[in-house]
């Protein structure tokens, strides 16, 4: 059976009839013609008096109820963006700035905007997990496409290439920046809006959802004058929220601290920033040879990515530098497997690597509802993220067994008799205090 998300929905027969109707009895009008009229029901629906109500052959599709309770959810909304797409050709410009918003009061990270056969599905990211918000005729495509491309400065001509760009909006009063990707599909183009939202580098350490034990193991750790620290994690791991919280809270008048980043996507004031631009010949590797000419105090990297950026952060956290970076690593001990297999000096690792902290984000029950689903959570049950994380302290031990070049499972007996707390670890203390699901857990901890 085809989800409701999927199906094209008339929202003029909302208002023909009776919204009313259809909210209080859990039924969503689908299409109609002279005829037939289709509706979407569940097994909740009342349907004791439809059959008197509508003077039509009336078809039944039946889906889960909680299907049903999304289609009708902010549904005034819904109708309104409908007949801007109908007349769209003629305001394009409304039509996108109200779907915007509607996406950022949503908490939208990333708007998928993709053509498929007669129909435009429009996807919204929220909490990392990505949802069918609305349908409309492919007559939208090509003005929405063009428009896109116009404020972004792109080429309206072209669809058979990706492209990349960036454009601004304000909305209520605040000005949002947002990133723009085109990518040719074999029917036509997928166009992704990435909303830049400073909220997420608003953010300081104590909101990020750490554990207070983490938190404070991670905050002893920023004190140090020299050293390297690491962040892992798959992308979507939330390492850079946790990034610019930390700059945020390194950040002070006597100290210089220079970020290389690929792009840059928030600005923080007296950071000195660099965004690398191939294009322009301003690549990694020439910005990491010049970097301590420019006499920092901390050096942030945003991606740890071959030997020679390794070598260049390790040889920066040796001489007196304070090197923050991150790497992709599925855990904290994995994150030393990497440096090995980058190749890179034992001996440096184990007399610069201070701290490696590997994180995940995990989806909240909604306190809205109870985890029952409601307007509010989209019907998903779950509202919003927090971290779960393993930090992984580099004492005498550990740095001797770097440096020997021990094996993994040595080095794994050892964090044992420790009492490492692991990914899996935080995350069951977070289930215990009802923060979130197992298998919510399960999802992001590769076990």
């Amino acid at each position: 059976m085809t989800d409701l998300q999927n199906i094209l929905i008339d929202y003029k027969l909302f208002e023909k009839y009776d919204i009313k109707y259809f909210k209080e009895n859990l039924i969503i009008p689908i299409w109609e013609n002279e005829i037939n009229f289709e509706v979407a029901v569940c097994k909740e629906s009342n349907l004791t008096t439809i059959k008197n109500d509508f003077f039509k052959m009336i078809k039944f599709k039946e889906y889960d109820k909680k299907e049903i309770e999304f289609a009708l959810s902010n549904l005034e909304y819904k109708i309104l963006l409908y007949k801007d797409a109908i007349k769209t050709q003629h305001n394009i410009e409304q039509f996108i700035y109200k779907m915007i918003k509607f996406s950022i009061n949503l908490r939208t990270s990333d708007i998928h905007i993709e053509e498929f056969e007669d129909n435009i599905l429009f996807r919204f990211r929220i909490d990392g997990k990505l949802k069918t918000f609305f349908v409309f005729s492919n007559t939208l495509f090509k003005p929405l496409s063009s428009y896109i491309k116009l404020i972004s400065n792109l080429d309206i001509t072209q669809n058979r290439l990706p492209m990349d760009a960036r454009f601004s909006l304000k909305i209520s009063d605040k000005t949002y920046d947002f990133r723009v990707s085109t990518m040719p599909t074999i029917t036509s183009e997928s166009i992704v809006l990435r909303i830049l939202d400073k909220k997420n580098i608003n953010k300081s350490l104590q909101t990020l959802g750490l554990s207070s034990d983490l938190l404070d193991l991670l905050k002893k750790s920023l004190k140090l004058t020299q050293g390297l620290i690491l962040l892992s994690g798959p992308t979507g791991s939330g390492k850079t929220t946790t990034l610019y919280s930390i700059l945020k809270e390194l950040k002070s008048n006597d100290r210089k601290i220079i970020t290389v980043e690929d792009p840059v996507e928030y600005k923080i004031d007296s950071i000195c920033q660099i965004s690398i631009n191939s294009k322009v010949g301003l690549s990694f590797e020439l910005v990491l040879r010049n970097i301590l000419r420019q006499d920092p105090d901390i050096i942030f990297i945003g991606e740890i990515r071959d030997k020679f950026s390794l070598d260049i952060a390790l040889q920066a956290s040796l001489t007196g530098h304070l090197v923050i970076a991150t790497v992709h690593a599925s855990s904290a001990i994995q994150t030393i497997s990497r440096l090995i297999d980058l190749q890179a000096d034992p001996f440096l690792i184990s007399s610069t690597l201070k701290l490696v902290m590997a994180q995940r984000l995990v989806l909240n029950y909604c306190t809205n509802c109870g985890a029952k689903g409601c307007e509010k959570c989209n019907f998903t049950k779950f509202y919003d993220r927090s971290s779960i994380a393993e930090i992984l302290k580099i004492d005498d031990e550990l740095s001797s067994m770097i440096f020997k070049k021990v094996d993994i499972n040595e080095i794994k007996k050892y964090l044992q008799t420790i009492n490492f707390k692991t990914l899996l670890d935080d995350g069951k203390e977070k289930v215990s205090q009802n923060i979130t699901s197992l298998e919510e857990v399960y999802k992001v901890v590769n076990i």
